[in-house]
């Protein structure tokens, strides 16, 4: 009876390891590749193989760092479509309960070999809850995973670009700005699963990014942009502030803007970064140029006077003042003062075109300025390869050539610098970089005394104990189609303070404004707004008491 147990012990144990055996063989033989390809996915999926993105950070006048761009943690729905036994029924059922198209999701459902598919990247709490409500839909899953996340939302938008797919590809990388221009350097390297070894190599993390830009001075910037915007029914605006003696940006902004973390709902045109990817014709904010150019070529000083008879005809085309006026004699001062587009035109006169075309050059308009941002475009003065008399007398008051705001900014702290010309940077990895000295220290002096004496008796850009530097372009929008300009127009303006030893650069340009003609009545009152909060920011002592 014993030997009867015990041979049934045995002979069961024996079938047991059979089973066992089997099972073993059929898992690590037959189904290697099944589940090899299953491990891949759920470490897809659970995130264990993406590379964590660096953050990017604002800073504040303490050097403070405040995030600006990191990682959240997410509900993510995707698929593996080899384990999808019914595709079309699969198909119609998460179409149907995360409001997606049929043929959309079809798409990435169809491949019997596929083993990772992304179908809803950032799900809201209502699609997962109407999935799981269609109970067990084998090949789909929900799984947590990290994405890009901007806290202030808008806030820099411009600067930053966002993290996301494009029409052009499946990646979730860096599309527009600083998330596109340090793509490589935020991004890390992914890890991957070699499933000859069963072996997982893990990820390297992206590195950071700290930006020169000011958070405070950044939320107010945006907020006047806003403003005026809306008050003057523009098309769109630019505001930049920047450090002249360093080249430093503070802050960079651009409307309309964009959620980042939505930015699906946006057109395409937002996206642009309009300080560095588009030129316009300044106007007369080029004026303290050509009179800087004049004074350090020696071919006006400041006590020159010219006589305005309102107009000049030159080409068989007639230039005239914005105010239709002739002003008489007037000196060199009076000139940027009044804004006297003829007086311009004298001054370009007398310094000669060669010379004139020469410093334009060196204040590097047709050259990008190397900023750490993506598709920068250059301004032209191709229009002077024309050596007509009537192109370098537009443009000696701005009309006629075409800057970025960019560079037009890097110009006006050229004459807030003695002179010299600095490179724009925006990474705290930048430093001070001189390009040249454009003009002498005399003559960026002698006219920055002629830009205060402006703003003192225009009174709107006033701010009472301080020297403050500055100009305003009103300029005609080109008609590209007919030829000539339109009816429209582009306000800007441009200044520096303290005078005596300038702190900060601002340009302000506002797009197609339909409530005022002119600069002094919308960029100006914008401008001193600003200028007063960075003052009292920075808590920077008077210079004119």
């Amino acid at each position: 009876m014993k030997q009867w147990r015990l041979w049934t012990v045995m002979v069961g144990a024996m079938m047991l390891y059979g089973i066992l055996g089997f099972n073993l063989y059929t898992i690590q033989i037959k189904k290697n590749v099944y589940y090899a390809a299953r491990a891949a996915s759920q470490f897809k999926a659970g995130g264990f193989l993406h590379a964590r993105r660096g953050n990017i950070y604002f800073t504040d006048k303490n050097n403070n760092e405040i995030p600006i761009a990191i990682n959240k943690e997410y509900q993510e729905i995707f698929a593996i479509p080899k384990e999808i036994e019914n595709v079309p029924q699969t198909t119609r059922l998460v179409a149907n309960a995360l409001e997606l198209g049929i043929s959309d999701v079809e798409i990435l459902l169809r491949d019997p070999e596929d083993t990772y598919e992304i179908i809803v990247q950032k799900a809201s709490t209502e699609q997962v809850g109407r999935l799981k409500q269609l109970g067990d839909t084998k090949g789909i899953y929900v799984q947590k995973r990290e994405y890009r996340f901007y806290p202030f939302e808008s806030l820099g938008a411009k600067v930053l670009g966002f993290v996301g797919l494009s029409n052009k590809d499946d990646e979730i990388r860096g599309r527009y700005g600083i998330e596109k221009e340090y793509e490589e350097h935020l991004q890390g390297i992914n890890g991957y699963f070699i499933e000859e070894d069963n072996e997982i190599i893990e990820p390297i993390h992206g590195k950071d990014i700290h930006l020169t830009i000011d958070r405070n001075i950044q939320a107010r910037v945006e907020e006047i942009l806003d403003k005026l915007i809306q008050k003057e029914d523009a098309e769109s605006g630019v505001i930049i502030i920047q450090e002249p003696a360093t080249g430093k940006i503070i802050a960079m902004a651009g409307g309309p803007g964009f959620n980042p973390n939505d930015y699906a709902q946006s057109e395409i045109k937002t996206f642009l970064n309009d300080a560095t990817q588009s030129i316009y014709e300044p106007g007369s904010v080029f004026k303290p140029f050509t009179v800087a150019i004049g004074l350090d070529a020696g071919s006006i000083t400041p006590e020159t006077t010219f006589h305005d008879t309102g107009s000049m005809k030159l080409n068989g085309e007639t230039i005239r003042n914005w105010d239709l006026k002739a002003h008489g004699t007037v000196t060199i001062s009076e000139i940027i003062e009044n804004s006297i587009n003829t007086g311009a035109a004298l001054v370009e006169q007398k310094i000669g075109h060669s010379t004139f075309k020469k410093y334009l050059k060196k204040f590097d308009i047709e050259r990008p300025t190397e900023i750490e941002l993506p598709n920068e475009i250059t301004g032209s003065i191709a229009n002077l390869d024309d050596v007509r008399d009537i192109n370098y007398a537009t443009a000696a008051f701005g009309q006629g050539v075409a800057v970025t705001p960019l560079r037009l900014i890097a110009m006006i702290s050229t004459i807030a610098n003695d002179g010299v010309l600095m490179k724009p940077y925006l990474t705290s990895t930048g430093s001070p970089h001189k390009v040249r000295e454009v003009i002498s220290a005399k003559a960026a002096n002698e006219v920055t005394t002629m830009m205060v004496t402006a703003v003192k008796k225009a009174v709107v850009a006033y701010i009472p104990g301080y020297r403050i530097a500055g100009k305003t372009g009103t300029a005609q929008v080109p008609d590209f189609k007919l030829g000539g300009y339109t009816n429209e127009f582009i306000h800007t303006y441009a200044g520096f303070g303290p005078a005596s030893n300038p702190k900060f650069t601002i340009l302000i340009k506002l797009d197609k404004p339909q409530q005022h003609v002119l600069a002094g009545q919308t960029v100006v009152p914008a401008f001193k707004e600003l200028a007063k909060f960075i003052l009292n920011y920075y808590n920077i002592p008077p210079d004119d008491l």
